[in-house]
């Protein structure tokens, strides 16, 4: 197994990163988080991953508990990919929709 991790810079305050697992080429297990930095620390405000056994998105908050949401995709290498994908291209709308929980 190759364990492997990273982290994508977006913006200097912008991040995605990333911890898998591949086997034989294949993703056994992932976890990709949209991460700002807010009040002098890195906080995670959208995660992808495999934990608890299965496929899921989690919709980080400010002051509550984060939203689990499963996916559908059965496939690990597409969910890899997927997951970077969203966060690239939608990680300005999920800063905004952060950003109004701290008002």
């Amino acid at each position: 197994m190759s364990n492997k991790s990273f982290i994508i810079d977006l913006t200097a305050e912008d991040r995605i990163r990333l911890r898998f697992t591949t086997k034989e080429g294949k993703v056994r297990n992932f976890v990709v988080q949209y991460e700002i930095f807010l009040k002098d620390e890195w906080r995670e405000i959208l995660r992808y991953d495999t934990t608890h056994g299965f496929l899921h998105m989690d919709i980080c908050h400010y002051k509550k508990k984060s939203d689990k949401i499963k996916l559908d995709i059965t496939d690990l290498n597409q969910a890899l990919t997927y997951a970077i994908q969203d966060i690239k291209a939608r990680w300005r709308f999920y800063r905004e929709r952060f950003g109004k929980e701290i008002k």
